[in-house]
């Protein structure tokens, strides 16, 4: 065991939690007798991981080749598959970590372990709020953003603009300060013939979200955003201002700034454009970072969707990627530790920097990364919307289906014309009260 996971696991008290059926309200008890770890016995973690994401499956073998005595049996699904069927394997075959992407249902139905002893033990809860509040769900599911704390991550995230610095600097173009400078850019980027934007938006993922709620972060607030994505009283997605992101987005869709096929493209092939050279911007998230690093070293820049008014605050879609441990885990302290592990061991942050391309959980410390590089561009983004606290959940966590069978499809008939900005609004903010109850 390295000196300082051992350290940690040695000196912190144990929450040790029954085998709690769904609906339990309790699960998380302290007892101050055992430390919090992996022990010494052999045993093996289950768990479900998303596809497509390298880092938690490197940390996981990493971790194995410290501990010897802890494998793990690995499951990866897609996003939208790993929220669909979120509550059934909770309830019928919960691992011991789960990527779980919307928590609030799963603490409605008692499925989750609250992590606050964890917290206070381990100190997750001396993190920037940014990092935790997402996290906290209010007893019976809503809303989120306070009450325990239900899951954590393995790193940050943020998203922004990624752009190919080689067609920028052909066309002329400098990084825009303002959205009316970043219309212009894409102006002249369809005029010269390039594609503007390489997006997605095929199948069960409406990619559309990203640039959707990135307009979102300038034409509104990030609090009014959350306050609807945490199923505050009273949040709605329809909205004056919302609104007039949405029509935006359509403006960009009318002027032709995303390749004719979006809605048979899918993330892959959009990833695939961009790094190929046959789009100048890209709007994601700093997960993918890394790999533009290795694969368009020097290439690829990065910023902020940028404000109404030059000098303005930037929002940001920002945040860890949400893993929880289920309330029936069988392996609920080993789990935890390896959670704190990814963020304290400096092996294993180096792998969240280097497989990543994010920051490690925690207070922002300094980390030798290429500053000409598109990860210490990203790295910059996060300092930015922690220090402003401009982050905001990502809207496809509102309810554990408003991503599949709202939010895609209403921007998939948006992208054909058979949807109106208001109309997707109304639409999606009908199915959202639908779908939590009013």
């Amino acid at each position: 065991m390295p000196h300082r996971a051992g350290a940690v696991l040695a000196a912190l008290t144990l929450l040790a939690v029954g085998c709690a059926a769904p609906g339990t309200a309790n699960n998380s008890v302290v007892d101050t007798r055992t430390t919090p770890g992996c022990g010494t016995e052999d045993i093996t973690l289950q768990a479900r991981f998303e596809t497509g994401f390298p880092l938690a499956k490197a940390l996981a073998e990493e971790f194995t080749r410290q501990h010897p005595h802890v494998t793990w049996s690995i499951r990866e699904e897609q996003f939208d598959v790993l929220t669909r069927n979120a509550l059934r394997v909770l309830a019928d075959d919960p691992p011991d970590l789960m990527r779980l992407p919307q928590v609030s249902e799963a603490v409605r139905a008692g499925l989750l372990r609250d992590l606050d002893g964890y917290a206070r033990a381990l100190g997750w809860d001396r993190r920037p709020p940014a990092q935790t509040r997402p996290l906290r769900v209010a007893p019976g599911g809503r809303p989120r953003g306070e009450g325990p704390l239900y899951a954590t991550g393995l790193s940050t995230s943020v998203t922004g603009v990624f752009y190919n610095k080689e067609i920028a600097t052909k066309l002329g173009l400098s990084e825009p300060r303002t959205l009316a400078d970043f219309d212009a850019t894409l102006a002249r980027a369809k005029a010269a013939g390039t594609t503007p934007i390489a997006g997605f938006n095929g199948g069960a993922t409406g990619g559309l979200t990203f640039p959707l709620q990135s307009l979102m972060g300038v034409y509104s607030s990030p609090k009014a955003i959350d306050d609807w994505t945490f199923q505050r009283p009273g949040g709605t997605i329809d909205t004056p201002a919302t609104t007039e992101a949405a029509r935006h987005l359509a403006r960009w869709l009318a002027a032709g700034y995303f390749d004719p096929d979006l809605n048979a493209t899918d993330y892959a092939r959009m990833l695939d454009r961009f790094t190929s050279g046959r789009a100048l911007f890209m709007v994601n998230g700093d997960w993918e970072s890394a790999a533009l690093d290795r694969r368009m070293p020097g290439r690829v820049g990065f910023f902020l969707m940028p404000p109404l008014r030059a000098g303005g605050p930037r929002a940001a879609m920002a945040g860890p990627p949400t893993f929880a441990i289920p309330a029936r885990a069988a392996h609920p302290d080993c789990a935890a530790a390896f959670l704190d592990w990814a963020a304290t061991d400096p092996t294993a942050r180096d792998l969240v920097v280097r497989v990543g391309g994010a920051r490690p959980l925690g207070p922002a410390t300094a980390w030798p990364v290429d500053p000409g590089s598109v990860t210490a561009a990203t790295f910059a983004a996060t300092d930015e919307v922690q220090a402003g606290d401009t982050a905001m959940d990502f809207i496809a966590n509102a309810t554990g289906s408003i991503y599949a069978k709202s939010w895609t499809p209403q921007l998939q008939r948006l992208v054909e014309g058979d949807q109106t900005p208001e109309g997707l609004l109304r639409r999606v903010q009908a199915d959202y009260l639908a779908q939590t109850g009013g």
